[in-house]
């Protein structure tokens, strides 16, 4: 098995900054991800916007333009799928990570296709592959999904939304404006604060004119094939209904994090332990970067912030 200096997890733009600064700094290096170059942003919805402006999303110093301040989700694969092309880094492609060990301070890792060996290990996982589920009766059902993408699927169906984040609101006011009849189920009593602010306004007073009908402080109960039962502050509501969209939040796999050995906190915010200043966790040359680090609190890391840790990774992996 061929050996290298680092072994990334994660062909996200924080794994794909890893590897950059590994191939910078002359070490060897390999980056498995388990679909597409950025797989997360590629199952991102088609017309998604980013929060954060164009620059807050570059990697390695290498400039981003986008059309607007806030570029879209197409521009985001061009420019990450660029930086792996031009930059020629080692990828490998939907690879599987199924098992890594280590082993007389060695890491094996076994993968769909084959098995490598690294002095390092990067986890770069992310956490858009495994929803928070609503847990109630027909949530399998086939008109349930946790993922949103084309508005255009959802034109003249009696769409209803659960979630109140930017991925719901932003669902909502799109498929109400490719004739989708919109409900939003919402858990609290307004909408999310943190939805983007030339957003939050839209959608409320698309609720206040009565274009989307919203239920506050509202759950979902059951789901039939051709209703919904919430239960709402007045009581228990029926409501017909084609598609559901469960956009409740993602959370990373914390089960593949324990099987690595990586202690969890013992709250509900499950932080996986690391040293900030090195971002290694508890177990030696296994280093934590991007949004994984924040455990539940999906909302904390993004790609603005937590680009840093390429470097940090890179030189204390050089220091030992």
């Amino acid at each position: 098995m061929e050996l290298f200096d680092v072994v990334i997890i994660g062909g996200g733009p924080i794994g794909i900054a890893c590897g950059l600064e590994a191939k910078k700094q002359g070490l060897s290096y390999l980056i498995l991800e388990k679909g597409p170059i950025v797989n997360s942003l590629f199952n991102y919805p088609v017309n998604m916007q980013f929060f954060s402006s164009s620059e807050k999303l570059e990697i390695d110093g290498i400039p981003f333009i986008s059309n607007e301040a806030k570029p879209r989700r197409n521009e985001a694969l061009e420019y990450y799928r660029r930086i792996v092309t031009s930059n020629e880094l080692k990828i490998n492609l939907f690879e599987r990570v199924e098992k890594v060990k280590k082993q007389d301070a060695k890491f094996t890792v076994k993968t769909s296709k084959s098995s490598y060996v690294g002095s390092n290990i990067i986890l770069a996982t992310g956490f858009y592959d495994l929803p928070n589920k609503i847990n109630v009766p027909g949530e399998d059902l086939h008109k349930v999904s946790h993922y949103y993408n084309d508005p255009h699927f959802y034109a003249s169906q009696k769409l209803a939304i659960v979630g109140a984040s930017n991925s719901a609101i932003d669902a909502a006011l799109e498929c109400y404006r490719k004739g989708a009849e919109v409900t939003l189920i919402i858990r609290g009593p307004e909408v999310g604060q943190r939805v983007k602010y030339w957003v939050r306004p839209d959608i409320i007073n698309r609720i206040k004119e009565g274009s989307i009908k919203a239920y506050y402080n509202a759950t979902v109960k059951e789901i039939r094939e051709t209703e919904i039962d919430i239960e709402t502050d007045e009581g228990k509501v029926t409501l017909e209904n084609d598609f559901v969209l469960a956009l409740t939040g993602y959370m990373p796999n914390f089960d593949f994090l324990k099987k690595l050995g990586i202690k969890l906190s013992k709250d509900n915010k499950l932080l996986p332990t690391y040293n900030p200043d090195t971002m290694e966790s508890n177990i030696k040359g296994l280093y934590l970067a991007g949004v994984i680090c924040g455990g539940m609190e999906t909302h904390k890391w993004f790609i603005e912030n937590s680009r840093i840790h390429a470097p940090l990774i890179i030189e204390a992996i050089l220091e030992q």
